[in-house]
């Protein structure tokens, strides 16, 4: 095994405590709202497009808060920085199309073997070479290409809703570009209170009964189907070992941290196993909560705001049935709006990896199988898009192949 050791000795609760502060309870409570506000409405718009009940979705809200926030919690004391595990957003929206020809135990199989796979590829230390194994710029091609209905739904919802979308884009443009004010209030969270704001003068908020509850997860069995392998497990662990990871080491390393690169893969393995049982999509180290929290205060002790965001987690994902049958009671216009709003900046930098240099033409094939979306032998697009752009990146663009290889050395 090739797994990086925690820091010895452990730090003791009172060290914790004396290492925390102001600095760092502001950062992992708008570390926080960003992971709780447009990825949860991701979930949502995902879960609905794929015929989830609103029961399956609380399930897979309380996964992806509740068990990662455990997680969150016992790597960032381990290694003492910033280390918050949440969900895949790309292996998320990748769902959604596979729900309309697999059934959901099917694609909980697919969880199961992704999280197989990231552990022993964590475990064997193989996770540099799986990272390298297709080129960045065709991986973000399929992530572009799969962003792609958020963007558009985000227009339709202007068009469908326009008295409740225009306040939340008007609101999220303007914090956008008034920066003193997206200090204090983030852009995105900005656009969740203008559209909550909307919802309220308008008088359509409609919830079908009690909001309030705690979670009662589901137990789900797995079903193992060859083209829910083939079509989810391979995309899925690239997205978390290549986009997600990646995203997330380069954050934190580029902040003075080291993290601890193989033993986060396992753990994404490890914890991928558990909350595909309740019937959330697979962990992995989040890149955006990282970036708020290593932003700000002294580096040795930014790993106290990590563990305030898994505690908050863990409260998030005990009410995961009040918060989803709020957000649910909402238009839907509102969750597309905050989705697609969401997603507008990682869209615009898988766009610019994707075709800002090498294997152009092959990432080009695969952004356009992605968004065609038409599945073959019952496998989905995301799977034969990787393999077409990368053959015929093979085939047309043998330098790009040896300049990465020349550049690797």
């Amino acid at each position: 095994m090739s797994l990086e050791p925690p820091l010895r000795p452990l730090p003791r609760l009172r060290a914790v405590g004396a290492d925390f502060g102001a600095v760092y309870a502001g950062s992992a409570l708008v570390a926080f709202l960003f992971a709780a506000s447009g990825p949860v409405a991701v979930i949502l718009a995902v879960g609905a497009r794929g015929g989830l009940s609103e029961a399956d979705l609380a399930s897979w809200i309380f996964g992806a808060f509740f068990l990662n926030g455990l997680v969150s919690i016992a790597f960032s004391i381990a290694w003492r920085q910033p280390l918050v595990f949440f969900w895949t957003i790309p292996g998320a929206v990748l769902v959604g199309p596979a729900l309309a020809h697999l059934s959901f135990a099917e694609v909980i199989g697919a969880y199961l073997a992704t999280g197989l796979l990231m552990l022993a590829l964590g475990l064997s230390g193989w996770v540099r070479r799986a990272m390298e194994a297709v080129p960045m710029p065709i991986v973000m091609g399929m992530v572009a290409g799969v962003f792609l209905r958020f963007g558009v739904d985000l227009v339709h919802a202007l068009r469908d809703d326009f008295p409740v979308a225009a306040p939340m884009v008007a609101a999220f443009l303007l914090l956008s570009v008034w920066q003193a004010a997206a200090r204090v209030l983030p852009p995105l969270l900005g656009a969740l209170a203008a559209g909550a704001v909307a919802i309220a003068l308008a008088g359509t908020f409609a919830p079908a009964g009690a909001l309030f509850g705690f979670a009662a997860p589901g137990l789900y069995a797995p079903a193992f189907s060859w083209r829910a392998m083939l079509e989810l497990v391979l995309p899925l662990a690239i997205t978390v070992l290549v986009v997600q990871n990646g995203q997330g080491i380069a954050v934190l390393k580029a902040a003075g941290h080291s993290p601890p690169v193989n033993a986060i893969a396992a753990a994404c393995g490890l914890a991928s196993l558990a909350t595909a049982l309740v019937g959330s999509v697979s962990t992995c180290l989040t890149g955006p909560t990282n970036a708020i929290l290593a932003a700000s205060g002294e580096r040795e002790r930014q790993y106290t705001g990590a563990i305030a965001v898994g505690v908050l987690a863990l409260v998030f994902g005990a009410l995961s049935p009040f918060f989803t049958r709020l957000l649910l009671a909402t238009p839907p216009a509102f969750i597309a709006a905050l989705a697609g709003l969401a997603m507008l900046r990682v869209l615009q930098t898988a766009f610019s990896i994707a075709f800002g240099g090498r294997f152009a033409l092959g990432t080009l094939v695969t952004f356009l199988v992605t968004v065609a979306d038409v599945p073959i032998f019952g496998i989905g697009a995301a799977f034969w898009a990787l393999v077409f752009g990368t053959l015929v990146s093979g085939l047309l663009e043998r330098a790009d192949f040896r300049d990465r290889a020349g550049a690797s050395r």
